[in-house]
Order: structure tokens, then C-alpha cells, then sequence
């Protein structure tokens, strides 16, 4: 059937109706492949384990008081090549992720308003708590790490300097808060994509069911880290100086086994 200029208008017309949407995907090539698939691992590991221990692990030891919390610090602080792994396994491992974060997210395009799927709320979501979870780490990097005394050569003042960040401004909290649900989420939603993206997660009913388990971490990684938000205000305050050293930072003796007096 000849194509005649009539009909040829008509399917552009009709094209020009459809909405804009997602771009047609295609492989990766070259760089951008192998940019794209640092930036995904890099998101599990080390970011995702370094996320998991501060919050689940670490952080969540403030639960149990300022003492414990400082042995934690002093613990972290004592490992051997500790400047080494930090840099290489968390500094690093982060700009990577968070800066090419940050390119594949100015070069995305948003199409929520075309296409208001589940799905497409939850990408975008993901996009913007990974510039939100970046933007709080690095603060909290910088302030806690750099910024005022040394923790690891005085760990008993680490309690009252993350205290002095939630109390001493009325944007502590809300910013910690915040910073902690994004990270929590942005964490959640990318284990889950990153399943998907590598095979791991096959068909429909797999991605379905292990959406529900990510889900699940993201309330425990959230719960978790506002009860040890919540440590730091219900404390008495711990001052953040040399001062605090008297705070005992070494593991408490140990308890007679029941039955031995």
C-alpha cells in the first residue's frame, strides 16, 4: 500500500498526540556501562554495608546510654589501618556513588505527570532521597569526623557532639531525621533495583514479593535510627570536650555466671 504525503501527515499528527515517557532504553555502551554498573555496586557495597552497620549497629548503640555509644567510637576508632578503611571503604566508595548519583539525576527526565504509576513515584522518590541521604552524609561526615575535637582520640565526647548537632539549633533534628528516613529509603528502594537490574529477582512475582521484604528493611532501618535519634534527647547532656574523657570508654568487666557468688 503506497504511502501518500496525506497519511504520512496524519501518523505525525497522530504521534505528536502521544505524551512524552520513558525513552526508549538501550544497552549500555562503553563508559557509561561500566559507570553505570560501579555506580549500582558501589550502592551495595561498601555504601549499603557502611549504612547498615552506622545505623542498625552503631548508631543504635546510643540506645543503651552515652557509655556504650562511646565504647562503639573507641571500638571503630582502634582498627587497625583505620584512615585506610575509611577512605577506601567509605569516603571514596561515597563521592563515587553520590557524584555519579548526581549525573545520572541531571540527566534523567521526570515523567511522574505522564505516566503516575506506583512504580514511577518510587523512582523518582529514589532520585531525589539519594540527593537528600548524599547532601546529610556529607555534613555529618564533615562535622562529626573533622570539624571540632577528634572523636578517635577522645570517643567519650562523641555522645555530646552528636548532641550538640541535634540541640544546639532548632534544624538539628528535623535535618537528622530527614537525612535518616532518605538514607533509610534511598537504601530500601536500591537493594530492591539493584536485584532487578542484575537477574538476581526473576519475573513479576519475585520482584512483587521482594519489594515487600525491602519495604520491611526500610521501616526497620528508619525505627531502628529514631530510637537512637530519640537516645540523644532523652540523655542528659555530655559535654563535647576533653572534659568528657572521664566517661569510662572500655568494655564493662564481666558478670559472674548465675549460681557462682
Amino acid at each position: 500500500m503506497a504511502t501518500t504525503p496525506a497519511t504520512t501527515a496524519a501518523q505525525s499528527s497522530s504521534q505528536a498526540a502521544i505524551p512524552g515517557g520513558v525513552p526508549p532504553l538501550r544497552a549500555g555502551q562503553g563508559h557509561s556501562l561500566l559507570l553505570g554498573r560501579l555506580h549500582s555496586l558501589t550502592g551495595i557495597v561498601p555504601v549499603g554495608a557502611f549504612l547498615i552497620e552506622h545505623i542498625l549497629i552503631s548508631n543504635a548503640t546510643a540506645i543503651n546510654g552515652p557509655e556504650a555509644y562511646a565504647n562503639q567510637v573507641k571500638f571503630l576508632g582502634s582498627l587497625p589501618m583505620v584512615l585506610f578503611l575509611e577512605a577506601f571503604g567509605i569516603w571514596l566508595p561515597i563521592l563515587f556513588h553520590g557524584g555519579y548519583g548526581l549525573v545520572i539525576w541531571w540527566r534523567g527526565e521526570s515523567n511522574v505527570s505522564d505516566y503516575p504509576w506506583t512504580g514511577n513515584w518510587m523512582y523518582t522518590l529514589q532520585r531525589w532521597t539519594g540527593i537528600i541521604a548524599f547532601a546529610y552524609i556529607a555534613w555529618h561526615t564533615w562535622h562529626l569526623r573533622f570539624a571540632g575535637i577528634d572523636l578517635h582520640a577522645h570517643p567519650g565526647a562523641s555522645f555530646g557532639k552528636v548532641q550538640s548537632e541535634l540541640l544546639d539549633s532548632w534544624w538539628g533534628g528535623p535535618a537528622y531525621l530527614i537525612g535518616l528516613i532518605s538514607a533509610s529509603w534511598h537504601l530500601a528502594y536500591g537493594i530492591w533495583l539493584f536485584c532487578a537490574k542484575w537477574g538476581i529477582t526473576v519475573g513479576e512475582r519475585a520482584r512483587q514479593k521482594f519489594l515487600i521484604v525491602c519495604m520491611l528493611f526500610f521501616f526497620v532501618m528508619s525505627g531502628v535510627g529514631i530510637m537512637s535519634l530519640r537516645s540523644f534527647f532523652v540523655h542528659a547532656r555530655v559535654p563535647a570536650d576533653e572534659s568528657s574523657d572521664q566517661l569510662r570508654t572500655k568494655p564493662a568487666p564481666p558478670t559472674a555466671p548465675l549460681g557462682n557468688k
